[in-house]
Protein backbone atom coordinates (compact mmCIF):
# COMPACT_ATOMS: atom_id res chain seq x y z
CA UNK A 1 0.00 0.00 0.00
CA UNK A 2 2.76 2.44 0.89
CA UNK A 3 4.20 2.17 -2.61
CA UNK A 4 0.94 3.57 -4.05
CA UNK A 5 0.95 6.76 -1.97
CA UNK A 6 2.29 9.88 -3.73
CA UNK A 7 5.29 11.63 -2.19
CA UNK A 8 4.40 14.25 0.40
CA UNK A 9 1.44 12.28 1.74
CA UNK A 10 1.36 9.61 4.41
CA UNK A 11 -1.22 6.99 5.16
CA UNK A 12 -4.26 8.04 7.22
CA UNK A 13 -3.68 7.93 10.95
CA UNK A 14 -5.21 5.10 12.88
CA UNK A 15 -7.94 6.62 15.10
CA UNK A 16 -6.89 4.24 17.89
CA UNK A 17 -3.26 5.34 17.65
CA UNK A 18 -2.63 7.98 20.33
CA UNK A 19 0.99 8.50 19.33
CA UNK A 20 0.00 10.86 16.55
CA UNK A 21 2.09 8.92 14.01
CA UNK A 22 0.72 8.26 10.58
CA UNK A 23 0.54 4.77 9.20
CA UNK A 24 3.54 5.27 6.94
CA UNK A 25 6.87 5.16 8.69
CA UNK A 26 8.76 6.90 5.89
CA UNK A 27 11.41 4.25 5.78
CA UNK A 28 9.44 1.40 4.32
CA UNK A 29 9.38 2.76 0.82
CA UNK A 30 12.84 1.51 0.07
CA UNK A 31 14.14 4.95 -0.92
CA UNK A 32 11.32 5.68 -3.41
CA UNK A 33 9.94 8.44 -1.20
CA UNK A 34 12.18 11.50 -1.19
CA UNK A 35 13.80 12.81 2.00
CA UNK A 36 11.62 15.18 3.94
CA UNK A 37 8.42 13.58 2.68
CA UNK A 38 8.53 10.08 4.12
CA UNK A 39 7.26 10.43 7.68
CA UNK A 40 4.74 12.87 8.99
CA UNK A 41 2.23 14.73 6.83
CA UNK A 42 2.80 18.29 5.63
CA UNK A 43 0.53 20.92 7.14
CA UNK A 44 -2.88 20.63 5.55
CA UNK A 45 -2.58 16.91 4.84
CA UNK A 46 -3.13 15.40 8.26
CA UNK A 47 -5.91 13.12 9.40
CA UNK A 48 -8.57 15.81 9.58
CA UNK A 49 -10.90 14.34 6.94
CA UNK A 50 -12.53 10.96 6.59
CA UNK A 51 -10.05 10.03 3.84
CA UNK A 52 -7.04 11.14 5.86
CA UNK A 53 -6.83 14.64 4.31
CA UNK A 54 -7.75 17.93 5.92
CA UNK A 55 -9.66 19.43 3.02
CA UNK A 56 -10.20 22.72 4.84
CA UNK A 57 -6.44 23.42 4.81
CA UNK A 58 -5.70 21.87 1.41
CA UNK A 59 -5.84 25.15 -0.49
CA UNK A 60 -3.49 26.95 1.91
CA UNK A 61 -0.95 24.14 1.79
CA UNK A 62 -0.99 24.00 -1.99
CA UNK A 63 -0.57 27.78 -2.14
CA UNK A 64 2.57 27.51 0.00
CA UNK A 65 3.99 24.78 -2.20
CA UNK A 66 3.08 26.72 -5.33
CA UNK A 67 4.81 29.85 -4.04
CA UNK A 68 7.95 27.88 -3.32
CA UNK A 69 7.93 26.31 -6.78
CA UNK A 70 7.33 29.66 -8.43
CA UNK A 71 10.18 31.35 -6.59
CA UNK A 72 12.46 28.42 -7.38
CA UNK A 73 11.75 28.42 -11.08
CA UNK A 74 10.00 25.03 -11.13
CA UNK A 75 11.41 22.62 -13.68
CA UNK A 76 13.64 25.38 -15.03
CA UNK A 77 15.23 26.02 -11.66
CA UNK A 78 18.99 26.39 -11.58
CA UNK A 79 21.13 24.46 -9.11
CA UNK A 80 20.87 27.26 -6.52
CA UNK A 81 17.92 29.54 -5.89
CA UNK A 82 20.05 32.67 -5.69
CA UNK A 83 17.08 34.91 -5.01
CA UNK A 84 16.28 32.86 -1.93
CA UNK A 85 19.96 32.70 -0.93
CA UNK A 86 20.29 36.48 -1.11
CA UNK A 87 17.05 37.06 0.79
CA UNK A 88 17.95 34.58 3.54
CA UNK A 89 21.44 36.08 3.88
CA UNK A 90 20.22 39.67 4.03
CA UNK A 91 17.64 38.92 6.69
CA UNK A 92 20.16 37.02 8.80
CA UNK A 93 22.74 39.80 8.48
CA UNK A 94 20.24 42.46 9.54
CA UNK A 95 19.07 40.36 12.50
CA UNK A 96 22.66 39.85 13.66
CA UNK A 97 23.46 43.56 13.35
CA UNK A 98 24.70 45.47 10.35
CA UNK A 99 25.91 48.95 11.28
CA UNK A 100 26.44 51.39 8.45
CA UNK A 101 29.94 52.74 7.91
CA UNK A 102 30.27 56.30 9.22
CA UNK A 103 32.31 58.84 7.30
CA UNK A 104 35.05 58.82 9.96
CA UNK A 105 35.62 55.09 9.46
CA UNK A 106 35.64 55.54 5.70
CA UNK A 107 38.40 58.12 6.00
CA UNK A 108 40.35 55.81 8.33
CA UNK A 109 40.14 52.98 5.80
CA UNK A 110 41.27 55.24 2.95
CA UNK A 111 44.22 56.49 5.00
CA UNK A 112 45.19 52.96 6.08
CA UNK A 113 45.12 51.65 2.50
CA UNK A 114 47.06 54.70 1.32
CA UNK A 115 49.77 54.07 3.91
CA UNK A 116 49.80 50.38 3.04
CA UNK A 117 50.43 51.17 -0.62
CA UNK A 118 53.35 53.41 0.29
CA UNK A 119 54.91 50.63 2.35
CA UNK A 120 54.22 47.98 -0.29
CA UNK A 121 55.78 49.88 -3.20
CA UNK A 122 59.40 48.91 -2.38
CA UNK A 123 58.35 45.39 -1.31
CA UNK A 124 57.00 44.13 -4.64
CA UNK A 125 57.38 44.67 -8.37
CA UNK A 126 53.61 44.91 -8.78
CA UNK A 127 52.38 48.51 -8.61
CA UNK A 128 49.41 49.74 -6.63
CA UNK A 129 45.97 49.31 -8.18
CA UNK A 130 43.97 52.37 -9.17
CA UNK A 131 40.88 53.51 -7.35
CA UNK A 132 39.78 54.63 -3.92
CA UNK A 133 39.60 52.13 -1.10
CA UNK A 134 36.10 50.95 -0.20
CA UNK A 135 34.48 50.57 3.20
CA UNK A 136 31.70 48.00 3.22
CA UNK A 137 28.95 47.20 5.65
CA UNK A 138 28.21 43.49 5.99
CA UNK A 139 25.27 43.75 3.59
CA UNK A 140 27.45 45.57 1.09
CA UNK A 141 30.04 42.81 1.31
CA UNK A 142 27.28 40.32 0.43
CA UNK A 143 26.07 42.37 -2.53
CA UNK A 144 29.53 43.06 -3.94
CA UNK A 145 30.81 39.49 -3.67
CA UNK A 146 27.64 37.59 -4.62
CA UNK A 147 28.54 37.31 -8.35
CA UNK A 148 31.80 35.57 -7.44
CA UNK A 149 30.06 33.21 -5.04
CA UNK A 150 27.62 32.26 -7.76
CA UNK A 151 30.48 31.38 -10.09
CA UNK A 152 32.34 29.33 -7.47
CA UNK A 153 29.40 27.50 -5.90
CA UNK A 154 27.19 26.77 -8.90
CA UNK A 155 29.33 23.99 -10.47
CA UNK A 156 29.26 22.00 -7.24
CA UNK A 157 25.57 22.77 -6.72
CA UNK A 158 24.84 21.32 -10.15
CA UNK A 159 26.13 17.98 -8.93
CA UNK A 160 23.95 18.28 -5.84
CA UNK A 161 20.88 19.06 -7.96
CA UNK A 162 21.48 15.99 -10.09
CA UNK A 163 21.63 13.90 -6.94
CA UNK A 164 18.39 15.36 -5.59
CA UNK A 165 16.65 14.61 -8.89
CA UNK A 166 17.64 10.95 -8.78
CA UNK A 167 16.18 10.72 -5.28
CA UNK A 168 12.75 12.00 -6.37
CA UNK A 169 10.25 9.34 -7.53
CA UNK A 170 9.10 9.28 -11.11
CA UNK A 171 5.63 8.33 -12.34
CA UNK A 172 6.48 4.65 -12.45
CA UNK A 173 7.38 4.78 -8.74
CA UNK A 174 4.04 6.25 -7.78
CA UNK A 175 1.72 3.65 -9.23
CA UNK A 176 -0.87 3.59 -12.00
CA UNK A 177 -2.98 6.25 -13.59
CA UNK A 178 -2.24 8.52 -16.50
CA UNK A 179 0.10 10.61 -14.34
CA UNK A 180 1.42 7.72 -12.30
CA UNK A 181 -1.00 8.50 -9.46
CA UNK A 182 -2.85 5.93 -7.37
CA UNK A 183 -6.49 5.23 -8.06
CA UNK A 184 -9.20 6.76 -5.89
CA UNK A 185 -7.54 10.06 -4.96
CA UNK A 186 -9.92 13.02 -4.41
CA UNK A 187 -10.21 15.13 -7.60
CA UNK A 188 -8.59 18.10 -5.85
CA UNK A 189 -5.50 16.06 -5.05
CA UNK A 190 -5.31 14.45 -8.47
CA UNK A 191 -5.24 17.86 -10.18
CA UNK A 192 -2.73 19.23 -7.66
CA UNK A 193 -0.25 16.40 -8.07
CA UNK A 194 0.65 17.39 -11.64
CA UNK A 195 2.78 20.42 -10.67
CA UNK A 196 4.29 18.51 -7.76
CA UNK A 197 5.69 15.88 -10.10
CA UNK A 198 8.14 18.43 -11.46
CA UNK A 199 9.32 19.83 -8.16
CA UNK A 200 12.60 17.89 -7.87
CA UNK A 201 14.74 20.70 -9.25
CA UNK A 202 12.85 23.36 -7.31
CA UNK A 203 13.26 21.52 -4.02
CA UNK A 204 16.99 20.99 -4.50
CA UNK A 205 17.46 24.58 -5.65
CA UNK A 206 15.50 25.99 -2.72
CA UNK A 207 17.22 23.89 -0.07
CA UNK A 208 20.67 24.65 -1.43
CA UNK A 209 19.76 28.34 -1.69
CA UNK A 210 18.78 28.30 1.98
CA UNK A 211 22.08 26.69 2.92
CA UNK A 212 24.11 29.14 0.82
CA UNK A 213 22.24 32.11 2.27
CA UNK A 214 22.86 31.10 5.87
CA UNK A 215 26.50 30.29 5.14
CA UNK A 216 27.18 33.63 3.49
CA UNK A 217 25.40 35.48 6.30
CA UNK A 218 27.70 33.84 8.84
CA UNK A 219 30.69 34.68 6.68
CA UNK A 220 29.59 38.32 6.38
CA UNK A 221 29.93 38.63 10.14
CA UNK A 222 33.57 37.46 10.10
CA UNK A 223 35.44 38.63 7.02
CA UNK A 224 37.62 41.71 7.50
CA UNK A 225 38.28 42.43 3.82
CA UNK A 226 37.40 41.21 0.34
CA UNK A 227 40.41 38.88 0.14
CA UNK A 228 39.95 37.30 3.57
CA UNK A 229 38.73 34.02 2.09
CA UNK A 230 41.79 33.63 -0.16
CA UNK A 231 39.87 33.24 -3.41
CA UNK A 232 39.24 36.33 -5.59
CA UNK A 233 35.78 37.74 -4.86
CA UNK A 234 36.19 41.07 -6.66
CA UNK A 235 37.73 42.05 -9.98
CA UNK A 236 37.91 45.85 -9.97
CA UNK A 237 41.27 46.09 -8.16
CA UNK A 238 39.86 48.21 -5.33
CA UNK A 239 40.86 47.36 -1.79
CA UNK A 240 37.76 46.85 0.34
CA UNK A 241 37.55 46.45 4.11
CA UNK A 242 34.64 45.71 6.45
CA UNK A 243 35.34 48.13 9.36
CA UNK A 244 32.84 46.61 11.80
CA UNK A 245 34.51 43.21 11.45
CA UNK A 246 37.98 44.73 11.69
CA UNK A 247 36.99 46.22 15.04
CA UNK A 248 35.62 42.86 16.17
CA UNK A 249 38.88 41.19 15.10
CA UNK A 250 40.89 43.66 17.20
CA UNK A 251 38.86 43.06 20.36
CA UNK A 252 40.95 41.47 23.09
CA UNK A 253 44.26 42.09 21.31
CA UNK A 254 45.11 45.11 23.46
CA UNK A 255 46.53 46.84 20.39
CA UNK A 256 45.70 50.18 18.80
CA UNK A 257 42.82 49.85 16.36
CA UNK A 258 44.86 51.83 13.86
CA UNK A 259 47.61 49.16 13.86
CA UNK A 260 45.07 46.42 13.19
CA UNK A 261 43.50 48.46 10.41
CA UNK A 262 46.85 49.08 8.71
CA UNK A 263 47.78 45.40 8.98
CA UNK A 264 44.52 44.29 7.34
CA UNK A 265 44.94 47.01 4.70
CA UNK A 266 48.44 45.74 3.89
CA UNK A 267 47.21 42.22 3.26
CA UNK A 268 44.22 43.38 1.25
CA UNK A 269 46.28 45.73 -0.92
CA UNK A 270 48.89 43.01 -1.55
CA UNK A 271 46.17 40.60 -2.69
CA UNK A 272 44.70 43.19 -5.02
CA UNK A 273 48.10 43.91 -6.58
CA UNK A 274 48.76 40.23 -7.22
CA UNK A 275 45.44 39.41 -8.88
CA UNK A 276 45.40 42.68 -10.84
CA UNK A 277 48.84 42.19 -12.38
CA UNK A 278 48.79 38.40 -12.86
CA UNK A 279 45.79 38.08 -15.20
CA UNK A 280 45.91 34.30 -15.53
CA UNK A 281 45.82 33.75 -11.76
CA UNK A 282 42.08 34.31 -11.31
CA UNK A 283 41.30 31.83 -14.10
CA UNK A 284 43.70 29.32 -12.56
CA UNK A 285 41.96 29.43 -9.17
CA UNK A 286 38.54 29.23 -10.80
CA UNK A 287 39.72 26.31 -12.94
CA UNK A 288 40.92 24.43 -9.88
CA UNK A 289 37.53 24.90 -8.22
CA UNK A 290 35.72 23.75 -11.37
CA UNK A 291 37.95 20.69 -11.65
CA UNK A 292 37.03 19.80 -8.08
CA UNK A 293 33.32 20.29 -8.83
CA UNK A 294 33.40 17.93 -11.80
CA UNK A 295 34.51 15.10 -9.56
CA UNK A 296 31.96 15.60 -6.79
CA UNK A 297 30.32 12.34 -5.74
CA UNK A 298 27.51 12.85 -3.24
CA UNK A 299 26.48 10.21 -0.72
CA UNK A 300 22.74 9.84 -1.37
CA UNK A 301 22.17 7.64 1.66
CA UNK A 302 23.62 10.34 3.93
CA UNK A 303 21.35 13.01 2.45
CA UNK A 304 18.26 10.81 2.67
CA UNK A 305 19.02 9.87 6.26
CA UNK A 306 19.62 13.49 7.29
CA UNK A 307 16.41 14.76 5.68
CA UNK A 308 14.17 11.85 6.67
CA UNK A 309 11.08 13.20 8.40
CA UNK A 310 12.10 16.87 8.07
CA UNK A 311 9.18 19.29 7.70
CA UNK A 312 9.84 20.85 4.29
CA UNK A 313 7.90 23.97 5.31
CA UNK A 314 10.20 24.60 8.26
CA UNK A 315 13.32 26.45 6.97
CA UNK A 316 15.13 26.10 10.29
CA UNK A 317 14.67 22.33 10.32
CA UNK A 318 15.90 22.05 6.73
CA UNK A 319 18.92 24.26 7.51
CA UNK A 320 19.84 22.13 10.52
CA UNK A 321 19.64 18.96 8.46
CA UNK A 322 21.59 20.38 5.53
CA UNK A 323 24.37 21.60 7.86
CA UNK A 324 24.80 18.21 9.48
CA UNK A 325 27.49 17.00 7.09
CA UNK A 326 25.34 15.82 4.17
CA UNK A 327 27.67 17.60 1.74
CA UNK A 328 30.82 15.75 2.77
CA UNK A 329 32.25 14.41 -0.46
CA UNK A 330 33.59 10.97 -1.17
CA UNK A 331 37.33 11.00 -1.77
CA UNK A 332 38.36 9.83 -5.21
CA UNK A 333 41.78 9.99 -6.88
CA UNK A 334 40.50 12.76 -9.15
CA UNK A 335 39.13 14.71 -6.19
CA UNK A 336 42.35 14.38 -4.25
CA UNK A 337 44.39 15.60 -7.22
CA UNK A 338 42.08 18.56 -7.85
CA UNK A 339 42.06 19.47 -4.17
CA UNK A 340 45.86 19.26 -4.01
CA UNK A 341 46.18 21.68 -6.94
CA UNK A 342 43.72 24.07 -5.34
CA UNK A 343 45.39 23.94 -1.93
CA UNK A 344 48.81 24.50 -3.48
CA UNK A 345 47.61 27.51 -5.47
CA UNK A 346 45.95 29.08 -2.43
CA UNK A 347 49.06 28.40 -0.32
CA UNK A 348 51.28 30.09 -2.93
CA UNK A 349 49.02 33.16 -3.00
CA UNK A 350 48.81 33.46 0.78
CA UNK A 351 52.51 32.68 1.22
CA UNK A 352 53.45 35.40 -1.26
CA UNK A 353 51.24 37.90 0.55
CA UNK A 354 52.84 36.89 3.87
CA UNK A 355 56.32 37.51 2.52
CA UNK A 356 55.47 40.82 0.85
CA UNK A 357 53.76 42.16 3.97
CA UNK A 358 56.64 40.90 6.14
CA UNK A 359 59.13 42.81 4.00
CA UNK A 360 56.94 45.90 3.93
CA UNK A 361 55.86 46.24 7.56
CA UNK A 362 57.87 44.07 9.95
CA UNK A 363 60.25 46.95 10.73
CA UNK A 364 57.62 49.70 10.54
CA UNK A 365 54.64 48.41 12.50
CA UNK A 366 55.52 47.92 16.21
CA UNK A 367 52.74 45.39 16.78
CA UNK A 368 53.45 43.45 13.59
CA UNK A 369 54.69 40.22 15.22
CA UNK A 370 51.64 39.98 17.46
CA UNK A 371 49.26 40.63 14.58
CA UNK A 372 50.96 38.03 12.42
CA UNK A 373 50.72 35.44 15.19
CA UNK A 374 47.05 36.27 15.76
CA UNK A 375 46.36 35.65 12.09
CA UNK A 376 48.21 32.33 12.21
CA UNK A 377 46.09 31.18 15.15
CA UNK A 378 42.97 32.23 13.30
CA UNK A 379 44.03 30.09 10.35
CA UNK A 380 44.87 27.13 12.57
CA UNK A 381 41.33 26.91 13.95
CA UNK A 382 39.80 27.38 10.53
CA UNK A 383 39.30 30.68 8.79
CA UNK A 384 36.12 32.00 7.19
CA UNK A 385 36.69 30.30 3.83
CA UNK A 386 37.18 26.87 5.36
CA UNK A 387 34.05 27.09 7.51
CA UNK A 388 31.84 28.38 4.73
CA UNK A 389 32.92 25.97 2.01
CA UNK A 390 32.96 23.01 4.38
CA UNK A 391 29.34 23.71 5.37
CA UNK A 392 28.17 24.50 1.85
CA UNK A 393 29.86 21.92 -0.33
CA UNK A 394 32.15 19.80 1.83
CA UNK A 395 35.23 21.60 0.52
CA UNK A 396 37.86 22.83 2.95
CA UNK A 397 40.05 25.61 1.59
CA UNK A 398 42.67 25.60 4.31
CA UNK A 399 46.05 26.21 2.66
CA UNK A 400 47.82 23.35 4.41
CA UNK A 401 51.17 24.14 2.83
CA UNK A 402 51.11 27.83 3.73
CA UNK A 403 54.17 27.72 5.96
CA UNK A 404 56.28 25.99 3.30
CA UNK A 405 55.04 28.39 0.61
CA UNK A 406 55.92 31.41 2.72
CA UNK A 407 59.39 30.00 3.35
CA UNK A 408 59.90 29.44 -0.38
CA UNK A 409 58.97 33.03 -1.26
CA UNK A 410 61.16 34.35 1.55
CA UNK A 411 64.20 32.37 0.34
CA UNK A 412 63.62 33.52 -3.22
CA UNK A 413 63.60 37.12 -2.04
CA UNK A 414 66.72 36.64 0.07
CA UNK A 415 68.69 35.00 -2.73
CA UNK A 416 67.45 36.86 -5.80
CA UNK A 417 65.60 39.91 -4.54
CA UNK A 418 61.98 40.87 -5.05
CA UNK A 419 62.50 40.78 -8.82
CA UNK A 420 63.36 37.06 -8.81
CA UNK A 421 60.52 36.29 -6.42
CA UNK A 422 57.83 38.14 -8.36
CA UNK A 423 59.13 36.94 -11.73
CA UNK A 424 57.74 33.47 -11.05
CA UNK A 425 54.24 34.89 -11.51
CA UNK A 426 55.06 35.66 -15.15
CA UNK A 427 53.80 32.23 -16.24
CA UNK A 428 51.87 29.45 -14.47
CA UNK A 429 54.44 26.85 -15.48
CA UNK A 430 57.09 28.66 -13.43
CA UNK A 431 55.24 28.25 -10.14
CA UNK A 432 56.31 25.57 -7.68
CA UNK A 433 54.19 22.45 -7.34
CA UNK A 434 53.24 20.56 -4.20
CA UNK A 435 56.32 18.37 -4.70
CA UNK A 436 58.51 21.48 -4.93
CA UNK A 437 57.26 22.58 -1.52
CA UNK A 438 58.61 19.30 -0.16
CA UNK A 439 62.10 20.17 -1.40
CA UNK A 440 62.45 23.96 -1.48
CA UNK A 441 66.21 23.98 -1.97
CA UNK A 442 65.97 21.79 -5.08
CA UNK A 443 63.36 24.11 -6.55
CA UNK A 444 65.47 27.17 -5.81
CA UNK A 445 68.39 25.54 -7.61
CA UNK A 446 66.30 24.91 -10.71
CA UNK A 447 64.56 28.29 -10.71
CA UNK A 448 67.87 30.17 -10.57
CA UNK A 449 68.64 28.88 -14.08
CA UNK A 450 65.34 30.04 -15.58
CA UNK A 451 65.49 33.08 -17.87
CA UNK A 452 62.25 35.06 -17.53
CA UNK A 453 63.42 38.09 -19.48
CA UNK A 454 61.44 37.03 -22.57
CA UNK A 455 58.20 36.59 -20.65
CA UNK A 456 55.82 39.50 -20.65
CA UNK A 457 54.38 40.94 -17.49
CA UNK A 458 51.46 40.40 -17.39
CA UNK A 459 51.48 37.14 -19.29
CA UNK A 460 49.83 36.82 -22.70
CA UNK A 461 46.19 35.86 -22.92
CA UNK A 462 46.97 32.48 -24.45
CA UNK A 463 48.82 31.50 -21.28
CA UNK A 464 45.53 31.35 -19.36
CA UNK A 465 44.73 27.80 -18.25
CA UNK A 466 41.99 25.67 -19.69
CA UNK A 467 38.81 25.05 -17.74
CA UNK A 468 40.16 21.97 -16.05
CA UNK A 469 42.67 24.03 -14.11
CA UNK A 470 45.45 21.55 -14.84
CA UNK A 471 48.98 22.88 -14.38
CA UNK A 472 50.54 20.30 -16.61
Amino acid sequence: MSGDIPFGFGQPRDPDDESGNSGASGSGSGGSIPPGFGSGNPPGFGAGGPEGFDMANLGAALQQLGAMLQSSGGENAGPVNWEMATDVARKAIVEAGDPSVPSAQQRSVEEAVGLADVWLDPATEFPATAGTAKSWSRSEWLTETMPAWQKFIEPIAEQMQSTMQTMMPGPEALGGGAMGLPEGLPPELASAMGPLMGMAKAMGSAMFGMQVGNGLAALAGEVVCSSDVGIPLTSDGHSALVPSNVLAFSEGLDLPDSDVLVYIALREAAHQRLFAHVPWLRARVEGALEAYAKGVVVDQDRIQSALEGVDVQNPEAIQEAMASGVFEQEDTPEQKAALARLETMLALVEGWVDDVVDAAASSRLPSYDRLRETLRRRRAIGGPAEKTFANLVGLELRPRRLREAAQLWEKLRETGGIEARDALWAHPDLLPTADDLDDIDAFLGRSSDIDTSELDKPGPVEDAPDESGDQD
